[in-house]
């Protein structure tokens, strides 16, 4: 069992007595971290068609091996962020990923479609106790100047681990079956999980906080009764939908006709998430240049036309419709994602949990009825979903535009 995170409390400054720790040391833990567990949070995905021929069962009913996992994320988040106040951050994220591997290792024995699901929900909630303490530990741990730096490698741990999970198991998959594929993802979270154990430090400046539910109860109220965050969680619930469905479905478009790509092959499409890494990346430029709004509607944009060129016939259209579609996500969920911490006052910790809830809501959503419109009616109905999705999100930012010039207008009428 790991032991609880004690140490000093924190004190003001940053002198190099706060920080002792390495945060070269601390950013390679949290990547090697960040790898495994979004290898292992969407492991699932790029073998939809093999569990559905496998197991026989439809789309719908296969896309709860990841919706269920990303259900169990979103429900476990708010809760798991409150403990790790009590119980520490390197505990809960080394009992969290200790869990998930656990779990992964037991994956490709799952006998049925049920226990699979099942175990996959289990994995998603040990899971939710890492976003809920990983940025905690960094903004403790880390001094400011290399705070920074050390988030974004924590963030591209994430993103690497999010495309390697998926293309490894999609290869390992063609050349020896599902199973086999699953068991790989869970050795490669094994190794990385060793490799985080071997590098965390123990916290010097965590102090430890009782329990209050009713606390938690009131800062989550508050944040729930605030317009401009619960716009920015309902965008983030509307941007992953599409998302998770347009990445659910698309390996069942392109291993059929007209495509007919492997299993591999098909799997080797998640490469394209590293655009997103370069989309996150410029999403502080472009709100810097056209504001939160605009930005979004950018966003909004780019993504709607990836979806229409994805309806294309040849593999090139489909593929650049991806990259757009990949692009204006990533750079949407990274201003709204971004906007929240900017925008609450006090209890971040809990209003990050709730985009982050709401986020994980908006994947399942996408996944399973994205999927559930793919067998209905074909590719064409996954991107109608996912189109009103983004119509959705197109209304949502237009009424915050409206009400920001109203209130400019008032603010003149104030001042004459």
């Amino acid at each position: 069992m790991p032991s609880v995170d004690t140490g000093a409390p924190v004190r003001t400054g940053a002198s190099p007595e706060r920080f002792p720790s390495s945060p070269r040391r601390i950013s390679l833990a949290l990547f090697a971290m960040g790898l495994a567990t979004f290898a292992l949070l969407f492991s699932t995905q790029p073998l939809l068609p093999a569990l559905s021929a496998d197991f026989g069962v439809t789309p719908g009913q296969a896309s709860w091996t990841v919706s269920a996992a990303t259900v169990a994320l979103a429900v476990a988040v708010l809760p798991l962020s409150a403990l790790s106040e009590r119980f520490g951050r390197r505990t809960l994220m080394t009992g969290s990923l200790t869990v998930a591997v656990a779990v992964a290792l037991a994956l490709p024995f799952a006998p049925n479609m049920e226990v699979l699901i099942a175990l996959r929900a289990l994995q998603g909630a040990a899971i939710a106790g890492i976003p809920a303490s990983a940025t905690a530990y960094l903004a403790e741990e880390v001094r400011p100047a290399a705070l920074v730096g050390a988030i974004g490698l924590f963030v591209a741990g994430n993103s690497v681990g999010g495309m390697t999970g998926r293309v490894l198991t999609g290869w390992v998959a063609e050349g020896w079956g599902w199973r086999t594929g699953l068991a790989a993802v869970g050795a490669l979270s094994l190794l990385c999980a060793l490799a985080y154990r071997l590098l965390i430090p123990r916290a010097h400046n965590f102090t430890p906080a009782s329990l209050r539910p009713a606390e938690v109860l009131n800062t989550v109220r508050g944040h729930l009764s605030d317009g401009l965050l619960v716009r920015l969680y309902t965008l983030g619930l509307l941007f992953m939908t599409v998302f998770g469905a347009v990445y659910t479905v698309v390996g069942y478009r392109l291993t059929s006709e007209p495509f007919g790509l492997s299993q591999g092959l098909a799997g080797s499409v998640f490469v394209i998430y590293l655009v997103g890494t370069v989309s996150s990346a410029a999403a502080g430029r472009l709100t810097g240049r056209l504001g939160r709004r605009g930005a979004l509607y950018l966003a909004i944009g780019a993504t709607a036309t990836g979806l229409l060129l994805t309806l294309g016939d040849t593999l090139t259209a489909v593929l650049l419709g991806l990259v757009l579609v990949t692009a204006g996500f990533f750079a949407g969920h990274a201003v709204a994602s971004g906007s929240v911490g900017r925008t609450a006052r006090t209890g971040r910790a809990q209003a990050s949990a709730l985009y982050q809830m709401a986020y994980y809501v908006g994947s399942s959503l996408g996944g399973t009825l994205g999927a559930i419109a793919y067998h209905a009616a074909g590719w064409s109905a996954t991107v109608a979903f996912s189109l009103t999705a983004l119509v959705l999100a197109a209304g949502v930012t237009l009424y915050a535009t409206r009400r920001a010039v109203v209130q400019r207008r008032l603010e003149v009428a104030r001042t004459c």
